[in-house]
């Protein structure tokens, strides 16, 4: 793969880090996206061949209209023959046969070669998101990646499309050119005296056009992460009354899209008119030095309707250029922007010596391990921790103490800088290893459950599709999932909407447990894995887990310090630092800020008793 300097070299920015820029816009021709866009083209060459040998057929036969009207006029009508003129009408009908098989051959061959191309694209662009680090969708909203995948990829799609056509339309210029000249090269010299004025008029018009251009995709792509974040967001919205003023804020931004198309328009549609204007120019001086010609036996009659059809099929490709341009201009820029995605390197990246770690025991220490996001001040500062294997760690604190990072350092969704120290599974620093077979040994469950589209059973076998329907079952009676599941309309066989929103968050989380159990982890990560269940369905669990817990290690983040009494260690962190070790019974004897925290929270746990039992 290129680097992200590709297009940088070519004059175009790019912003700090891995974030995505939406204000690179480009020319109507980059050789460099062409060159970019060879391998996804080259498996369609035959159907590219066919399509470009219909164009050339469909040019030639637009072009040949004219010249056989002239032959019609001045070699049939003009002597009477009638016998020629109806061989005449039998090759313009045959002509016209010919143009609308090459045009139907050309547009169905083009849109199955840019079906192609986009199938192949969304598919390398889904993968390669998938390798992103965690880091790349902490600095990228979600909507703005939405519009690299589905907009600039449907943009680059109708390039395919637009340059068969600008080829045809260069070419049809070419051959009415020639056949200007052939006809009469005075005459034709003439016809193409507005010409100078239209470069002149492009030449005005195209960076206004650029700028326009850049609005808009600015502004469309603001609405598009507006609209993400909001609909992503809709209980929140709702919860806290919200809807008018987002409704104020979203009305700014649709507006400025609005605005912004509306002046994208007004720059195309004053375009139009000028080429509509040098085409009448240009008739109007063939008809005047064309008649005097006529009426001086100089020129033919066949020959001046030619000479006026030729002029205005002259133009129509011109206009079509016109319009093009601005299709040119937007495929380009969205040919730099996927590629410039396709070019950003994860910041998180195997070693090129990293091996596969072996079976683990699920022994891991941190040793004097610092960590900072983007530079800034460390939010874990000296952390030396040991955790043996089978033992359950609990990791405690106030918010902001760094619970998340920790967990998220062991998974290795980040990866400690050089000289801030390591992390060990079973003596392997992680980093020496390849994060996949680290991924095939642990299993996270996070505080928010993520379901995906699908079936309770396809939802629980996620990663391992090959488990079987008994083992599955084990997994979610072992957690307290299987009653409620036998109980839905399908059971195991019921579909799921988006995120599973048509269960509980409670039923979610439980079988959130079932997929990590189906895993069969030897290092279990639980980040508040327990926070959205009820007290009740948390006690199944609770037993359950000391069971499946046996000869595994676990990582828990609780702010329910009850469920982790019986924790073999216990990491008090406050401010990034360990604060606190110890089980439960030695930090409440040291009366320190575990203790505090857990009076806090058997206080707040005691409060909410009767209203639990009242329901």
């Amino acid at each position: 793969m290129m680097t992200g300097s590709f297009f940088r070299q070519a004059g175009q920015s790019s912003r700090p880090g891995n974030k995505l820029d939406d204000e690179v816009f480009g020319h109507a021709f980059n050789y460099r996206v062409i060159l970019r866009m060879v391998p996804y083209v080259s498996p369609n060459k035959g159907l590219l061949s066919i399509a470009i040998i219909a164009m050339l057929v469909f040019t030639g036969t637009q072009v040949a209209v004219p010249w056989l009207i002239k032959i019609g006029i001045d070699g049939f009508i003009s002597s009477g023959d009638t016998a020629g003129l109806a061989f005449l009408v039998a090759v313009f009908v045959g002509n016209a046969m010919l143009n609308w098989g090459a045009n139907f051959t050309q547009e169905l061959t083009i849109a199955r070669v840019g079906q192609n191309v986009l199938y192949a694209l969304r598919r390398d662009m889904f993968h390669h998101l998938q390798r992103q680090s965690v880091s790349f969708y902490d600095k990228n909203e979600v909507g703005r990646i939405m519009s690299r995948v589905l907009g600039d990829v449907y943009q680059l799609q109708e390039f395919l499309s637009v340059a068969v056509v600008t080829l045809g339309d260069l070419l049809s210029l070419i051959g009415i050119v020639a056949a200007l000249l052939l006809l009469n090269a005075k005459l034709g010299l003439i016809a193409m005296m507005t010409i100078p004025l239209l470069v002149l008029i492009m030449a005005f018009w195209q960076p206004f056009a650029r700028k326009a251009f850049v609005r808009v995709r600015f502004a469309a792509s603001t609405v598009n992460g507006a609209l993400n974040e909001n609909i992503s967001g809709v209980r929140v919205v709702q919860a806290m009354n919200r809807q008018e003023r987002n409704l104020q804020l979203f009305d700014a931004k649709n507006r400025e899209n609005m605005d912004s198309s509306n002046y994208a328009t007004r720059i195309s549609s004053g375009l139009l008119p000028s080429v509509d204007m040098l085409t009448a120019v240009s008739i109007g001086l063939v008809l005047f030095f064309g008649a005097r010609m006529v009426g001086a036996s100089a020129l033919e009659v066949g020959t001046l309707v030619a000479f006026v059809m030729y002029i205005q099929r002259f133009f129509d490709p011109i206009r079509s250029l016109t319009m093009q341009y601005t299709q040119l201009q937007r495929a380009m820029a969205s040919g730099i922007r996927i590629f410039e995605l396709l070019d950003t390197e994860p910041e998180l990246k195997d070693k090129p010596d990293a091996e596969e770690l072996p079976p683990i025991k699920g022994d891991i220490e941190f040793r004097d391990v610092s960590y900072s996001y983007d530079g800034r001040e460390d939010v874990l500062k000296h952390i030396d921790i040991h955790v043996s294997p089978g033992q359950t760690c609990a990791i405690v604190g106030p918010t902001g103490a760094g619970k998340t990072t920790f967990v998220s350092l062991l998974s290795r969704f980040y990866d400690v800088q050089q000289g801030k120290g390591s992390i060990l599974v079973d003596g392997h620093d992680v980093r020496d290893e390849t994060r996949e077979s680290l991924a095939r040994q642990t299993s996270m469950v996070l505080q928010e459950p993520f379901l995906f589209t699908g079936t309770v059973k396809e939802n629980i076998k996620y990663t391992h599709r090959e488990t079987t329907d008994e083992t599955m079952v084990a997994a979610a009676k072992a957690v307290g999932a299987h009653e409620f599941v036998e109980r839905l309309d399908n059971g195991y066989d019921t579909f799921l909407h988006e995120r599973g929103v048509n269960l509980s968050i409670g039923q979610r989380q439980l079988i959130s447990f079932a997929r990590a159990i189906v895993d069969n982890p030897r290092v279990l990560i639980l980040d508040e894995a327990t926070a959205n269940i009820d007290s009740y369905t948390e006690m199944l669990i609770q037993q359950a887990l000391q069971t499946l817990l046996k000869d595994r290690t676990a990582i828990v983040i609780a702010h329910r310090l009850s469920t982790i009494r019986g924790a073999d260690i216990i990491i008090v962190l406050n401010h990034g630092e360990v604060e606190e070790t110890g089980n439960h019974d030695e930090l409440i004897k040291k009366n320190g800020l575990y203790a505090h925290l857990y009076s806090m929270n058997f206080a707040a746990l005691k409060e909410a008793m009767p209203s639990e039992v009242s329901t």
